[in-house]
């Protein structure tokens, strides 16, 4: 794999930290990702998108993994990052394997669905054909509180 050697974890973060804002004000669980290239290219950028569009499958991941797909004129998205405020879903995490994603960086761990480290850990999996590098805790103080706030509001609404 051919990543760049000074990643700026923070960076691309904070870029999924402004989809995350962007699903917010839509009304959708504040989750951002951002999908960059082994050089350090940016290739595509999403937020959850389930309420809009009406999707059970239109999480952050997918909808950035689709775009990125099209963009790069494959499924195979090898040699690349991936970078989510929430760490990914059976479902998300699942993709990634199958777009052969090599590394997923995440912000805060998921305590009722993470799938990447909190209950499972399918990046890891050797049964698979492929697994991702994981970092966790990337900005992950900020990354939960624009989630607390989020279900905090909502709760209120009710």
């Amino acid at each position: 794999m051919c990543f760049v050697v000074n990643d700026d974890h923070e960076r691309w973060m904070r870029l999924a930290l402004a989809e995350a804002d962007a699903a917010a004000v839509r009304g959708e669980v504040p989750v951002g990702c951002v999908l960059i290239s082994g050089t350090g290219e940016w290739l595509a950028s999403a937020h959850n998108l389930r309420e809009t569009e009406e999707d059970p499958t239109a999480h952050a991941e997918i909808v950035a993994i689709r775009a990125a797909a099209r963009a790069l004129g494959t499924w195979r998205l090898l040699d690349t990052t991936l970078y989510v405020t929430l760490e990914p879903c059976v479902m998300c995490a699942g993709a990634l394997v199958n777009a052969r994603v090599s590394r997923v960086v995440f912000g805060c761990t998921d305590p009722k669905a993470g799938a990447c480290k909190t209950l499972f850990a399918i990046g890891e999996d050797k049964r698979l054909n492929h697994r991702f590098t994981l970092v966790e805790g990337i900005l992950a103080d900020e990354c939960g509180e624009r989630l607390k706030r989020f279900f905090a509001a909502l709760r209120m609404r009710k």
